[in-house]
């Protein structure tokens, strides 16, 4: 799908009606889309996982069927690519090549290529592009059409949440579709990033109230924003060559659009990672982790903080937020050894303005620290040996860094759901759902089952101080719980709208509650049955909650067609 950007239809704030395509999800948890430039890719290096990495970019493919895009503890299985959970491996051993002195080429890289979706006459701002066209792209016969608000509204029943807006991505994008980072909500905006324009949109009825062209791709973002709502983005250095790399910042007010300092990142003097960088924000703070070097920036004004850790090491994976955590691998050199050894595997609690290190974690040999569920308390997800035959656990800490506990879930295997931008080897730690916790309970989504054909799982709760299981509740039949963060003591918990094929009828998703007891789940906001048509063609959503209005996002829009592409849902909103 390599032509030209059209223009959007046109239709009523928030909704541009067209064609939509009602996919059901594939076997997994949300089955996203697959491009095959994200096929596996054997990777070298000490941290080097069995061929799961998918970051080459081979000649063009068929469109592949979705993979289910999730995370497993204790359940030996390939690693998902960068839409779902993302494999560390590459990133891990990038690290540690470059420790050891060792230049790691890759097969190179995938530059997303996608376009705005805004809502008024504001057009797409996306250039035709040169990537391949997908072998069996363009025209053809036209999909059935995702209800959209108006018509969703219609056959809302009593009790039922309104559907606020439906967006469309509104845009022919390029063959192997574009990732979208955010949303990031301020006040009465939601803003997100795709290709070169970033843009915010009213949360009341969709239309877009601003729109920020940029000079290149978007190539980074931290998953959060500040608390008055900065954000600052990574930035291609230009897109004429294949070899661009993601060095360059742009502060972004997202309440108005208004774009605040830029700069460039200085090189490292050795080998740099500038095509594989991860970002986080705590604070008025910007983290910037990468193969060669670590950076900090003010983000109310840009101004360098510092950039180095203590020691032979390199942030590998960065989680922010109210405390800032960074995934490090240090190079061991004995004591009068000409040679360094072993990679040692960290997860540090950084002081955001200094960079000084508040404690350091040290996970048993072999682990790689490869997720963080919550960063206060702190609580980490942790992977053994290769991403094919690797054993997982999750591991609660205590406020120092001390080892709190060891959830031990048996036959009841958590399982979380994560995204993140795709042509980025590195990726954000913290981007996960499905894992959540307080001070005294820890909430997870089990592995997804089938039952009589159709998709489901429970939550289970562990004492945070013992590990041990406290209870479990089902799904309702047909549907999917993924928990979403702890709010009021509660477990605010996102509930899928039932399978195509589950036979459930007159039921739709929405939010739901659990507390630390369990027991039966609390609604908390009921999205509409004649909106499970819609819902389910958001395959591996990024879902919020908030206001007491829910939001979900597509962070990857791909399409079998130009049609269906250009007319499938990316956004939609819900609540009264």
């Amino acid at each position: 799908m390599s032509q030209p950007p059209q223009p959007p239809p046109q239709g009523g704030p928030g909704e541009q009606e067209g064609f939509g395509a009602p996919y059901e999800p594939q076997p997994g948890a949300y089955g996203a889309p697959v491009p095959p430039q994200y096929q596996p890719q054997p990777q070298p290096g000490p941290y080097a996982s069995p061929p799961t990495a998918p970051y080459g970019y081979p000649q063009p493919q068929p469109q592949p069927q979705p993979q289910p895009p999730t995370v497993s503890y204790g359940h030996p299985g390939p690693r998902p690519s960068p839409s779902g959970g993302r494999s560390r491996g590459r990133v891990a051993g990038l690290v540690a090549a470059v420790l050891a002195g060792v230049l790691v080429i890759g097969a190179g890289v995938w530059f997303a290529v996608g376009g705005d979706d805004g809502t008024d006459d504001k057009q797409p701002l996306a250039k035709e592009s040169a990537a391949p066209k997908q072998p069996g792209a363009g025209p053809g016969p036209k999909a059935t059409r995702a209800p959209g608000a108006a018509e969703i509204n219609k056959g809302r029943k009593e009790g039922e949440a309104k559907a606020r807006w439906v967006q469309r991505n509104g845009v022919d994008l390029p063959g192997g579709g574009a990732s979208a980072l955010g949303p990031w909500v301020v006040g009465d905006v939601v803003a997100k990033a795709m290709y070169r324009t970033a843009s915010g949109y009213s949360l009341d009825d969709g239309s877009r109230k601003w729109s920020l062209r940029l000079p290149s791709d978007v190539c980074a973002a931290p998953t959060r924003p500040t608390a008055d709502g900065k954000i600052v983005i990574g930035l291609l250095t230009d897109t004429s060559t294949e070899d661009s790399v993601c060095d360059k910042l742009q502060m972004i007010d997202l309440a108005t659009g208004e774009a605040g300092w830029s700069a460039t990142f200085e090189r490292a003097p050795t080998q740099d990672g500038l095509a594989n960088i991860v970002m986080a924000i705590s604070g008025d703070v910007l983290t910037i982790g990468r193969v060669g070097r670590t950076d900090a920036y003010r983000v109310s004004d840009g101004k360098h903080l510092w950039d180095e850790l203590p020691g032979p090491c390199q942030s590998y994976g960065l989680a922010g937020g109210a405390v800032l955590l960074a995934a490090v691998g240090c190079r061991d050199q004995p004591a009068g050894e000409s040679e360094a050894g072993d990679v040692i595997e960290e997860l540090r609690r950084i002081d955001p303005p200094t960079g000084r290190t508040l404690w350091t974690y040290k996970p048993e040999k072999g682990w790689l620290i490869d997720e963080v569920h919550s960063v206060d308390p702190p609580v980490i997800s942790l992977r053994e040996g290769g991403a094919v035959e690797g054993k997982w656990a999750i591991a609660v800490l205590n406020a120092d860094g001390t080892l709190r506990s060891r959830p031990i879930a048996g036959d009841d295997v958590p399982e979380a759901r994560c995204t993140g931008m795709r042509r980025n080897v590195g990726a954000n730690l913290d981007t996960c759902v499905g894992v959540t916790a307080d001070a005294d309970t820890l909430y997870t989504a089990t592995k997804h089952r089938f039952e009589d054909g159709v998709l489901t799982n429970d939550v289970v709760a562990f004492d945070m101080s013992t590990g041990k299981k406290k209870w479990k509740v089902p799904a309702p039949a047909g549907q999917t719980l993924m928990p979403l963060r702890v709010e009021g003591g509660k477990a605010l918990i996102y509930l899928s709208p039932p399978g195509a094929k589950s036979g459930t009828k007159g039921v739709g998703g929405g939010i739901v509650a659990l507390g630390p007891d369990g027991g039966a789940p609390q609604q908390v906001l009921r999205h509409p049955a004649s909106a499970a048509v819609t819902e389910r063609t958001f395959t591996d959503p990024l879902v919020l909650y908030t206001g007491g209005r829910s939001l979900l996002m597509l962070t990857y829009v791909s399409g079998a067609s130009d049609e269906e592409e250009t007319e499938l849902p990316t956004m939609i909103a819900f609540g009264d």
